[in-house]
């Protein structure tokens, strides 16, 4: 039993997550095979290209980091590259599989029968969307009426969000990379379909992007979770010293008024689905038989997988969840 508590910072009530895995993992030392042939491909041997989307770089590394260790004569190619792009990828036959933050579109399914192609689409973890500011921004509680004011531009200055970052001007949105899906959730989730703001521009990544909020006071970023979220990562230590990350008004409670009705994006409010900007993580992919391909969707969607997902702070998409309220003494 694995036990995950969230932190206290920004709530009176920590929570404590306990996840117990019930997938199989893809276990042993790898094929025998003598040549990584990409035409005669097994589940543990081979070569293969994926594309993956960006914005989930760090946990997928440490998912082909593993699984090529496990199987030493399996090799992943991976491509980072915005959402769109990896899509495309995959509906042009450039690969055989992508790891995405969501589901097939039908004209996209449509491409797919036209080739009697019946692709598989698995749900392996839910991540969340943070909204990152400057340390001395003093707006870090935020609902999503007022993220979809910002990222709209209805409200342009930060003086107008709450009164309190009077001294900080015009408001400064952005985003990693033009067509990555962080750009894309806003526009479903948060701004409903509306058109974002003139001033938003893209700062060509997720790194860029948090140096860029680190630096500019008036600013306001997106970005995946699993950027921030394993704070054990030396990485994402140094991130966290250069930003703050913000607190969204809980997804069941229609007016937040008290810092308890704010969540930041930790595990446990992924769990309970209270953190409102989550998003779900699937690999899709287009082989038609038992390659190498399957081999590393099986290992994400399996235990061994959904051991790193946990680790690094996101919700496996598997597992049972048990919550304990621990009063603070």
């Amino acid at each position: 039993m694995m036990l995950f508590k969230a932190p206290a910072r920004t709530f009176g009530a920590a929570l404590t997550l306990s996840v117990a895995l019930f997938l199989a993992s893809c276990n042993g030392n790898g094929s025998k095979a003598t040549s990584p042939d990409a035409d005669n491909d097994t589940p543990t041997s081979g070569t293969i290209k994926v594309s993956i989307d960006n914005t989930f770089e760090p946990i997928l590394k440490s998912h082909i980091d593993t699984f090529q260790k496990l199987y030493q004569y399996a090799h992943v190619q991976a491509a980072y590259k915005p959402e769109r792009e990896a899509m495309r990828d995959l509906l042009d036959d450039k690969v055989r599989a992508i790891i995405v933050a969501r589901g097939l579109k039908p004209d996209e399914q449509a491409v797919f029968d036209r080739q009697t192609i019946v692709p598989r689409v698995t749900h392996v973890a839910t991540d969340g969307v943070a909204i990152i500011l400057h340390p001395s921004n003093p707006d870090s509680l935020l609902t999503l009426a007022q993220l979809k004011a910002i990222f709209t531009g209805q409200v342009a200055e930060w003086k107008k969000v709450s009164g309190k970052a009077s001294n900080l001007g015009k408001i400064n949105p952005v985003f990693d990379q033009n067509n990555s899906s962080t750009t894309r959730y806003v526009q479903d989730s948060v701004t409903r379909g509306a058109a974002l703001a003139k001033e938003v521009f893209a700062s060509e990544s997720n790194p860029k992007l948090i140096d860029y909020v680190a630096t500019h006071p008036n600013a306001i970023g997106v970005i995946g979770v699993n950027w921030i979220s394993d704070q054990d990562d030396a990485q994402v230590q140094s991130f966290l010293r250069k930003i703050q990350v913000a607190a969204i008004g809980k997804r069941k409670v229609a007016a937040p008024s008290k810092p308890d009705d704010y969540v930041k994006p930790y595990q446990a409010y992924l769990a309970t689905q209270e953190y409102p900007l989550q998003r779900k993580l699937y690999v899709i992919s287009r082989e038609a038989r038992t390659g190498l391909g399957t081999g590393f969707a099986s290992f994400v969607a399996g235990n061994q997988g959904q051991l790193i997902f946990l680790k690094s702070g996101l919700m496996p998409a598997v597992g049972q969840v048990r919550l304990v309220q621990a009063n603070k003494e």
